[in-house]
């Protein structure tokens, strides 16, 4: 039941159609990555690259690329865990149907991984110049590994039960690391393992940290996995295994995977960070220079055979869209359980995943009051921003399950359930310096910025607006208003020069001018954008562009606006400051030349005619 490594999981792909062979020689520098996008975006198979510049060792590419053969590869175990989910949603369904529940009783043995003396793993040392040197975006600060599994223990309480093993990033080679000895470690804010760096740094003991490379699928994914704290995600690996994972265990050294087909070890340095990046990344943009913690490399071994998957991150949706749809089907429904009130959270895939929550919970407070307000909605939203990852969230915008909202993956029509009930004089609610996603640059510095929740209840109060207002005037400079969705309109506006953290005048001004006219009554929402004609021409490019670039308490402006007590908001229309700021990241561009060396691979003809 399920693949014991991943020459298992290739072969049954490749079985299956599902996997093909690319025999001409790709270079992992930025070529590799193209091609993966590529194949990605036009939803084909996945890719083994067993001719790679440079390496001995192949590529395998979009293993996740699509959520159907994400499901495919964890076939023998999804039944399984759906239901021991429904049993932690409703424990009672266990007394009820007992005989249902039974067959989840073996599951409960593969949570605790298997001790070896040895395996396959120890079969080969190398170096780290020796791995695949894949490089994603012509920006990158060098090679970096993109699908890593980073172990690390307590140093309170070694061993696996208070272990961590997280997808974090980790940088090859450039900048000032010294060839094979030294990589980096890049872990963001709100990480396991940096729970065991502060444990390490006060106790001045060594932090031993393993990188896992391949091995099980499920590997790959328990380290993407918001798990709760106290489960570790070696537990849920072999649960989505479906067997206990061999795990080579020897005297002064971490554990490590029996079956994985890369591990590097070493410790990291308590006393010494270094500049990593920069890194295209989740969001579209790249994570600029840093420093971030090195990694003293000890050992480097690899399997017989051994492959290196990769993927590629960049403005969604990617590889690991296919990631996050896997992962809410699995664990969607605990939400409920964890947070009394909600009925559902939605972290928008195409506004980067942490700029954007949609949710929906109860409204009950004062359920005989005359015109009913969001009571126990900001309760609920006050929650959900506490809640593990779900804290870095910018935008949260949460409606009342009694108001029958549609369904959350309906963002248009989301959309137009709030602006039909929002008062923005009432309903909305900053945290003005707070934690954000360390890979949002559109904040007040590094892991900085701000959040707004935004919660609407009761009847609809306006009816939004689908056509342009034939009497919208609008101030020198800015111009090219389009239509986005219903009550959103974008309007152009000249380049940002304002401080960091200081309100634009220009903006300011555009808001006085516009309480003196009519027409907007049914535009609640206003855009200031680059390209307005950019960002109306789909949905996608709306959320990419106006959550990530906008930071609330800095970039939101109203019509009539006035703080009252400490609260602000505002009569007329709310407007959002979406341009491209001075201290942003720049956007991810492809390679001109390498895009027409893949244009020439998949020409009619090519190798990959058909793939591209």
């Amino acid at each position: 039941m399920g693949y014991r490594n991943l020459r298992e999981c290739v072969v049954d792909l490749e079985r299956h159609g599902m996997l093909t062979r690319i025999e001409v020689e790709v270079d992992p520098n930025l070529e590799a990555g193209a091609l993966q996008r590529r194949v990605y975006a036009a939803g084909g198979p996945a890719l083994l690259f067993t001719n790679v510049k440079g390496s001995s060792f192949p590529l395998l590419g979009n293993l996740f690329g699509t959520l159907e053969r994400t499901r495919f590869l964890f076939r023998d175990t999804l039944a399984t865990i759906d239901r021991l989910v429904a049993l932690k949603i409703n424990p009672a369904e266990a007394l009820r149907h007992p005989l249902r529940y039974v067959s989840t009783l073996p599951a409960a043995l593969s949570l605790l991984p298997k001790a070896v003396g040895r395996g396959p793993i120890l079969s080969h040392r190398t170096t780290i110049d020796q791995l695949p040197q894949v490089k994603s975006w012509p920006d990158d600060g060098g090679a970096f590994i993109t699908l890593p599994q980073v172990y690390s223990e307590s140093p309170l309480a070694p061993g696996f039960r208070r272990s961590n093993l997280g997808m974090y990033r980790v940088q090859l080679s450039g900048n000032r690391y010294e060839q094979d000895r030294e990589i980096g470690i890049h872990y963001q804010i709100h990480r396991g393992i940096g729970v065991h760096h502060a444990e390490a740094l006060e106790r001045e003991a060594p932090l031993k940290v393993g990188i896992f490379v391949g091995g099980p699928p499920a590997m790959s994914v328990a380290a993407v996995m918001p798990l709760p704290e106290g489960m570790p995600e070696l537990s849920f690996a072999g649960l989505l295994a479906g067997h206990r994972l061999p795990m080579v265990c020897r005297p002064g050294e971490l554990p490590m995977p029996a079956e994985a087909d890369f591990v590097i070890t070493g410790t990291i340095d308590l006393d010494k960070t270094l500049p990593e990046g920069p890194f295209g990344d989740h969001l579209g943009y790249y994570s600029l220079v840093h420093d971030f913690p090195v990694l003293r490399v000890e050992n480097v071994y690899h399997r017989e055979g051994a492959i290196w998957p990769f993927t590629t991150v960049g403005r969604p949706p990617q590889e690991d869209t296919s990631f996050g749809a896997f992962i809410h089907e699995l664990t969607g429904g605990l939400i409920p359980t964890l947070l009394p009130g909600v009925r559902g959270v939605h972290a928008v895939d195409a506004a980067g995943v942490h700029p954007l929550l949609l949710a929906v919970g109860s409204e009950r407070y004062v359920p005989y009051a005359a015109e009913r307000e969001p009571l126990e909605l900001l309760t609920i939203a006050n929650a959900i921003l506490g809640q593990g990852q779900l804290s870095l969230a910018k935008y949260l915008l949460i409606a009342a399950h009694e108001d029958n909202p549609p369904d959350l993956h309906d963002i248009a029509a989301f959309f137009r359930h709030m602006l039909e009930r929002v008062d923005w004089q009432r309903d909305l609610h900053f945290q003005t310096s707070t934690t954000i996603d360390t890979l949002d640059y559109s904040g007040s510095g590094l892991n900085r910025g701000s959040k707004v929740v935004i919660a609407a209840v009761g009847p609809a109060r306006r009816k939004l607006a689908a056509e342009l207002p034939s009497d919208l005037r609008l101030p020198e400079g800015f111009g090219a208003p389009r239509v986005v969705l219903p009550g959103i309109l974008a309007v152009n506006g000249s380049a940002n020069s304002a401080d960091r953290n200081a309100a634009d005048p220009l903006v300011e001004e555009f808001c006085t001018v516009l309480a003196g006219q009519g027409g907007l009554a049914g535009f609640p929402l206003l855009l200031l954008v680059d390209d307005s004609e950019f960002v109306a021409r789909s949905l996608n490019n709306f959320l990419w562009t106006v959550f990530t670039r906008s930071n609330p308490a800095s970039d939101i402006y109203g019509v009539k606006a006035a703080t009252m007590c400490k609260h602000w908001g505002c009569a007329g229309p709310l407007l959002i400051d979406a341009r491209c700021k001075p201290h942003h990241a720049p956007p991810l561009i492809d390679d001109p030349a390498v895009e027409r060396r893949v244009d020439a691979l998949g020409a009619p003809g090519g190798p990959l005619h058909g793939l591209v």
